[in-house]
């Protein structure tokens, strides 16, 4: 086994392969030609375009579906920002952050020592420290020259959903304590209804100016795959009519991030079926590929006892008309599902470790909820996206046998 899997890799490291430039279909990337987004780049660019002489520039609230540019044109411009920054020396800081993806953005405590470090390289304890002590180290630290800090929060919807909208009304009021620097805030949501939930005082001094992205057309994502595809394959390598269909497969929920994905994967698996085209059928292979999402590969490899967990939650979730379920509620229900199972249950502490886990992972949603002299508890809801989540359901009732 060794030697012949020895000779694979050889072959494939002399194998030429279909990618020229790989990354340019990643989600990281950050392209320089960004077609159908000009309107949007200019917009951003003029409200932003203060900061470069340290002014102040209007907090900016972005919104729009998935896949519609938000985050790749406002890391677009700022990008841009900074490096005119580099060559005036001008004190224009900007900190970036994915709310859903990083830790640090669960609690107010780590957010702000995140930006006092990565900014300011501020030696802040992991724990040890008031939230307030936190907050004045990060002050004085902005405050000791002229700097105008920006901060770009995305996914922030998540931000608020962990903490709530209070550490937003903290934010935007610091300007009121600086005396020689100034923070401006952009918000990016999924959500079109974010701010329909958000505190009124929230809301009117974050929301100074708004931008909604809407979706692409067929057309425009068609465009979009073209300028990738030049970049990152190798000429002759995509079939007739792929790029098309491709655009078509993402032009039902207009998004282009899902087309730039399912185009790489349907050329990863060209590429392990020793093919040199990208053909229609390994774009429909791709799409089906996709569909069976890390959500439900991530369900379906759980220990027993995380997947009754997770059905409880289906289940509460679907009686409470998806309000947030009360991890006490939860316990309760799994221990109902282990004893109608013939399971033996775990204790408290073993359940609310599961809930971590798939906290993590992103399967759940849970906000530690204050009340006061009767204690913390946390709100559950599901993390899984509404397309996915009857599949994932048939798949825990069944590999259960509910």
């Amino acid at each position: 086994m060794t030697e012949k899997l020895t000779s694979f890799f050889e072959e494939y490291l002399q194998k030429e392969s279909i990618f020229k430039d790989k990354p340019v279909l990643l989600s990281s990337h950050t392209p320089e030609i960004m077609p159908h987004r000009d309107p949007e780049i200019e917009k951003i660019a003029a409200i932003l375009a203060p900061s470069l002489k340290l002014e102040k520039p209007s907090n900016l609230f972005i919104y729009g579906t998935t896949g519609t540019g938000k985050t790749v044109v406002t890391k677009y411009v700022t990008s841009k920002m900074q490096e005119i920054t580099e060559k005036t020396n001008a004190g224009l800081k900007i900190y970036s952050i994915n709310c859903k993806l990083k830790k640090v953005a669960d609690t107010e405590y780590r957010l702000i020592a995140d930006v006092a470090r990565t900014v300011f390289n501020e030696n802040i304890p992991e724990t040890g420290l008031s939230t307030n002590e936190v907050y004045k180290t990060f002050v004085n630290a902005l405050d000791k020259e002229r700097i105008l800090l920006i901060m770009v929060l995305d996914e922030i919807d998540s931000l608020v959903d962990k903490i709530g909208d209070e550490i937003l009304y903290n934010l935007t009021r610091l300007n009121s304590e600086l005396k020689r620097s100034q923070l401006s805030i952009i918000g990016i949501s999924n959500k079109l209804d974010f701010t329909d939930h958000m505190d009124a005082r929230v809301k009117s001094s974050l929301c100074e100016e708004e931008l909604q992205f809407f979706k692409y057309n067929a057309v425009q994502i068609l465009d979009i795959l073209k300028e990738r595809s030049n970049t990152a394959f190798r000429e002759g390598t995509i079939a007739e009519g792929v790029l098309e269909k491709c655009a078509a497969y993402a032009a039902t929920h207009g998004d282009a991030r899902r087309a730039i994905d399912l185009l790489r994967v349907a050329a990863e698996l060209t590429e392990r079926k020793n093919e040199t085209k990208i053909t229609i059928s390994c774009l429909d292979e791709a799409d089906e590929k996709l569909d069976n999402d890390k959500y439900y590969d991530a369900v379906r490899m759980m220990p027993k006892h995380s997947q009754m967990v997770l059905l409880s939650l289906f289940d509460l979730c679907s009686q409470s008309k998806d309000k947030p379920v009360l991890s006490g509620n939860a316990y309760d229900a799994y221990k109902t599902l282990c004893a109608n199972l013939k399971y033996k249950f775990l204790t408290q502490r073993m359940f609310s470790n599961l809930l971590g886990e798939m906290e993590l992972q992103g399967i759940i949603q849970a906000k530690i909820v204050s009340h006061g002299r009767y204690g913390r508890t946390r709100h559950l809801c599901l993390g899984i996206p509404p397309s996915t989540a009857p599949k994932i359901e048939r798949l825990l009732r069944e590999g259960l046998g509910v």
